[in-house]
């Protein structure tokens, strides 16, 4: 936007696989700081996106906690994002919150006289368990990123994105419409049943940091990053005609009051068996400014 001071708009939607509720969701989004769609954010933004495991017990709880946990702890302790002993010190942190959590739902399951089966407090010992992607975006004062092979043009405002996945919810970054970097999956061949993921019990921080994988960029006025989970990933990275998919996801992702379209359109996308019925959560960055 030619003239507007440089910023950031922040839009993000949520919405379970078809025949489930939105309470039946196991992904989940943290986006800080939790303000408006249409607010112009000039600061320090956090995202977490994270993709509970349906084998596992309570693996929508642990996705909400996770996903709140890393923006936080990106917004609070961004050098996590560079891996090591910062990101086991995250991992950590994550893991220490999901006992006293565990304990107050058991109790709250036994005041409403609905006590733990012992087939539930069997899948409990095995934790619960979600993919994650974490991403951190900063004002740089920095001249924008160019596209490849441009040199030539004004320098102008830039961000610096920063982020770390442990599994295969994925980050798009585009310019002109065009895919100009995928992280932590660059194609669709590479989606697996089996994802890499972070459980509630895993205590080995070591071994977490060292699963995880870490990317950073820089984006401009007018680049965009869309964070999905695997999914909609998915369906992007196998379409056979990128724009279009660029287009709809332009189309149907900016406007987070009208959930029931955004579903509207996952559910045509189910039906012509292009999107695997999942559960589906992405995040929209715009970035404008002169």
């Amino acid at each position: 936007m030619t003239g507007s001071p440089s910023c950031v708009y922040v839009t993000h939607l949520v919405s379970p696989k078809d025949g489930s509720t939105a309470a039946e969701c196991e992904d989940a989004v943290t986006v800080l700081p939790d303000c408006s769609h249409d607010h112009m954010l000039r600061q320090p933004l956090t995202a977490g996106v994270c993709d509970g495991a349906t084998e596992s017990a309570l693996a929508k709880d642990w996705a909400r906690l996770l996903s709140r946990t890393a923006a936080e702890h990106a917004m609070e302790r961004p050098e996590m994002l560079a891996g090591g002993a910062a990101f086991e010190k995250f991992a950590s942190s994550a893991v220490a919150q999901w006992g006293p959590w565990l304990a107050e739902y058991t109790r709250s399951r036994v005041a409403e006289g609905r006590p733990l089966k012992w087939y539930e407090h069997t899948k409990l010992a095995d934790g619960a368990h979600a993919t994650l992607l974490t991403v951190r975006v900063d004002p740089d004062p920095g001249p924008a990123a160019r596209p490849a092979g441009e040199t030539d043009g004004a320098a102008g405002p830039a961000w610096q994105w920063r982020a770390a996945a442990l599994g295969d919810s994925c980050l798009f970054q585009l310019r002109d419409d065009r895919l100009v970097q995928a992280f932590p999956v660059g194609a669709a061949a590479e989606f697996g049943t089996a994802p890499a993921l972070f459980g509630s019990r895993n205590h080995d921080a070591g071994l977490l940091a060292r699963r995880a994988r870490f990317a950073e960029g820089r984006c401009g006025p007018g680049d965009r990053l869309f964070l999905m989970t695997d999914a909609l990933a998915a369906w992007f990275l196998s379409a056979a005609d990128q724009l279009s998919a660029v287009r709809q996801l332009l189309e149907y992702s900016g406007q987070p009051d009208d959930l029931a379209e955004f579903t509207r359109w996952l559910d045509g996308l189910r039906e012509s068996r292009h999107l695997r019925n999942d559960d589906v959560a992405v995040v929209r960055i715009d970035f404008e400014g002169r």
